[in-house]
């Protein structure tokens, strides 16, 4: 099975869902736009309307796709329009991209749930839409965190998400 979920910077959320169980396999790219094959300089840009966002291909046999976005819920701000922390643009916006009804289904009722619940102190903001086309990022994006994890970003932004998780979802990781 596959999602597609965007959650602020690929990198950040690569690095998280590379290390789920069930999960085998975490692409880095773009969804959500109006041009085909958007370069990353042009999404950055804001020109193209992709966000940033992952293509997860895991076995709903060990992980379920609502367990996929308790992760994900988890480890990024989704009350933060168009951004996480220092990183702002359309293209850092949260959402949920999902691939069919099941999934539709599934997201609005979690989504939901966790307002119901006041999980969060502002109200969610994440995107739930259908998605679009996915184009991958460039090679040099693809594990990114593992092949820099002692470059600045890494250590500042990246490996506080992957302690949420270990936090939060401990039973879910690898």
């Amino acid at each position: 099975m596959q999602a597609i979920l965007a959650g602020g910077c690929f990198w950040c959320t690569e690095a998280v869902f590379q290390r789920v169980k069930g999960v085998s396999d975490v692409e880095p790219g773009f969804c959500g736009g109006f041009i085909k094959n958007p370069p990353y300089r042009e999404v950055v840009q804001g020109r193209t309307g992709h966000a940033e966002a992952i293509l997860i291909t895991y076995d709903p046999d060990v992980v379920t796709y609502r367990q996929l976005l308790q992760v994900f819920m988890a480890t990024h701000d989704p009350t933060t329009l168009n951004r996480q922390g220092y990183d702002v643009g359309t293209h850092y916006r949260s959402a949920i991209l999902y691939m069919n009804e099941e999934q539709e289904k599934i997201a609005r009722e979690y989504v939901q749930s966790l307002e119901d619940s006041n999980a969060f102190k502002d109200p969610i903001v994440t995107e739930i839409a259908p998605a679009t086309e996915f184009y991958h990022a460039e090679a040099y994006h693809k594990d990114y965190y593992n092949n820099n994890r002692q470059q600045g970003y890494c250590t500042a932004i990246i490996d506080p998400k992957i302690s949420k998780l270990m936090k939060h979802h401990a039973d879910l990781a690898k």
